[in-house]
């Protein structure tokens, strides 16, 4: 199926494992350029491998902490001008939805 989203770039949080990679996979199969991202070093490296070997597309991985501002910073260095965020990374603490503020969200 044609997305028409073949040639973007887009940023992949937290993405050298489970539903981030398949994320990553999946834009990276549609045509998408990659940046990956991930903690583990060995993590993201094989998971950048892996893509590659799957589609052709530019995949580059950066290793750091999404949460704090160096690693945002770091993100967004490799990619400057994302048409597309996936924003996946932990999430508001484990609770009743209703006990949530808009801080914690």
């Amino acid at each position: 199926m044609d997305l028409g989203i073949r040639g973007r770039k887009a940023i992949v949080c937290a993405s050298s494992q489970g539903l981030g990679r398949g994320c990553a996979l999946a834009l990276a199969e549609a045509g998408v350029a990659l940046v990956i991202n991930g903690r583990n070093q060995r993590l993201v490296e094989a998971t950048a491998a892996d893509i590659r070997s799957r589609a052709s597309v530019n995949v580059t991985p950066v290793v750091a902490d999404v949460t704090t501002a160096e690693g945002q910073a770091a993100l967004l260095a490799a990619c400057p001008e994302p048409d597309i965020l996936v924003n996946n990374n932990g999430g508001p603490p484990f609770r009743n939805f209703r006990e949530l503020d808009r801080q914690a969200l």
